[in-house]
């Protein structure tokens, strides 16, 4: 039985798709939410990264800070939903290349780890590492001089 609040009309921000940052999490099994190949898989993805690839591919997208219902921490990282325009008005898709979520979903784990925030985030935790054990190496030298 079909709920009579919703619209028919598939281009209102009601009949938008849902998608969750568990839909993509590659720390999640399929029985905790996680919808796409572990292959195809994001490494803790947020919403934000979520919008910005769907705007970088002219979809309309609305931000919403709900919790996921299968989750049980209120982590800041999995807070959020992203509601997505897959279809205009008349029903045609208002993007060829993603004609349904899941498609839309496999593309997003392709593009949210090649983001240049995903990048510069892994860069800095190398040259962050080799700095402190740098500090570390020093530290104990000056340690042996103290004696």
């Amino acid at each position: 039985m079909a709920a009579t609040y919703l619209s028919s009309d598939p281009s209102s921000k009601d009949r938008w798709i849902v998608i969750y940052p568990a839909y993509l999490n590659a720390r999640r099994t399929v029985a905790q939410g996680r919808r796409v190949p572990k292959s195809k898989s994001v490494d803790n993805p947020t919403v934000y990264e979520i919008r910005d690839v769907c705007q970088s591919q002219g979809l309309e997208v609305g931000l919403e800070d709900k919790l996921y219902p299968k989750d049980s921490s209120k982590d800041a990282l999995c807070k959020g939903r992203v509601r997505v325009q897959l279809k205009k008005s008349d029903g045609s898709p208002s993007n060829d290349k993603f004609i349904n979520r899941k498609s839309l979903m496999l593309f997003l784990g392709e593009m949210i780890p090649k983001l240049k925030s995903r990048q510069t985030k892994s860069g800095q935790t190398d040259s962050s590492a080799s700095q402190q054990s740098a500090a570390a190496k020093k530290k104990k030298g000056k340690k042996t001089k103290a004696k």
